[in-house]
């Protein structure tokens, strides 16, 4: 897998990363728009103001955004401040508005992205257009719908490329409001290592008080930037109100961020490769484990067929699970990191046995034609 992108130093000029997109969720008023522009524009690393102007509320009768008037609010920001603007666009109608209105980066928002047709459509009046365009995650965990759209996009021309991680929608919420899934984005980044790929802790957290810490994680992960809503007055937003953060907020978090070098001295590197050397060795004999596993599983599957057994045995596999569990964290183990090993195996465990129980009850389908 490839794609054709433009490096984001080669097209957004000024300091190292990361780059800090910052703004309200919602465009609310014109005095909104640019107090708060005025106040992110002085902090180092944002160089880019957003702001939500058609905003898809989940049911009807909330404020679902100013529209097209906002987009003049949006260009006097820009004027005034000097920061590159960006909206977020869901259809042709809002794209054309926004490039009217000298708009200079796109985004492509999380319930947009999960439907190829209206990517599709987007990507259709964008042909011959030079723009960033930014991608945000589908809300469901779907890598292949985040790609496609990435993709299209590319294919139709735009080459100025960034993924935005936002979390993905997940039933047990626990602490964020959208489960940042790291492996996710972090897979994205090995398939695609020309790809920027920047961090929303707001719509992941959906708590100000978690956002630093998100934002931390993003910045230990590599990520080239950070997309953090900001409102003056965080309180009394029209829109989400509990994820905003002030613009001496956003400051304050900014300059305590730690940035981390990919690159040390000599014996820096030294150390951490001989240590990868011991983590290569400890895979390798995992794997040999596993491989062991599965050879049982499949004697386990052959028995089971000889003598009409079913698969799936729940009491066996709650034994299993609580048995591991146990001691999984007396090893240091923890319970979500342990429950998703053990449910991959046992999938991985039941599909052999089917395929074993299948093998020859199925014969081949060409054998009925001779």
């Amino acid at each position: 897998m490839s794609l054709d992108i433009i490096p984001i130093k080669d097209w957004l000029t000024g300091d190292d990363l990361p780059l800090v997109i910052s703004g309200p969720c919602s465009a609310e008023t014109e005095e909104q728009v640019l107090s708060t522009a005025r106040e992110v524009a002085g902090i180092p690393h944002v160089k880019v103001f957003r702001a939500g102007l058609w905003k898809p509320r989940t049911r009807p009768g909330g404020f679902q955004g100013v529209g097209e008037r906002g987009l003049e609010w949006m260009k006097s920001a820009g004027q005034e401040t000097g920061l590159l603007t960006t909206v977020e666009v869901a259809n042709p109608g809002h794209i054309e508005k926004a490039l009217k209105y000298g708009i200079d980066i796109l985004w492509i928002g999380a319930r947009t992205v999960v439907n190829p047709f209206s990517i599709q459509e987007i990507c259709d009046v964008l042909k011959g257009v030079d723009i960033p365009v930014m991608v945000k995650n589908p809300v469901n965990p779907d890598i292949r719908l985040w790609i496609g759209a990435l993709e299209r996009l590319n294919q139709s021309g735009i080459n100025k490329l960034i993924a935005v991680h936002r979390g993905f929608f997940y039933y047990q919420r626990e602490n964020y409001r959208n489960s940042p899934m790291w492996e996710i984005p972090i897979e994205l980044k090995r398939l695609f290592p020309n790809l920027p790929v920047i961090c929303d802790p707001s719509h992941i957290c959906g708590k100000r008080e978690n956002i630093h810490l998100v934002a931390q994680k993003a910045m230990d992960m590599d990520m080239a930037g950070l997309m953090i809503e900001t409102h003056i007055r965080p309180q009394q937003a029209l829109t989400d109100a509990a994820q905003q953060i002030s613009p001496a907020e956003l400051r304050f978090l900014i300059d305590h961020l730690v940035i981390r070098k990919a690159n040390g001295n000599e014996s820096y590197r030294s150390h951490l490769e001989e240590l990868r050397k011991e983590i290569d060795k400890v895979d390798y004999a995992l794997l040999n484990v596993l491989m062991q596993r599965m050879r049982i599983v499949d004697d386990i599957g052959r028995y089971k067929k000889e003598n009409n057994i079913t698969i799936l045995q729940i009491k066996r596999w709650q034994t299993i699970i609580k048995d591991r569990l146990e001691n999984g964290l007396q090893l240091g183990l923890s319970e979500d990191f342990l429950m998703g090993l053990l449910e991959l195996i046992h999938r991985e465990s039941i599909q052999r046995q089917m395929d074993i129980m299948n093998d020859e009850e199925n014969p081949d389908p060409v054998s009925f034609n001779r």
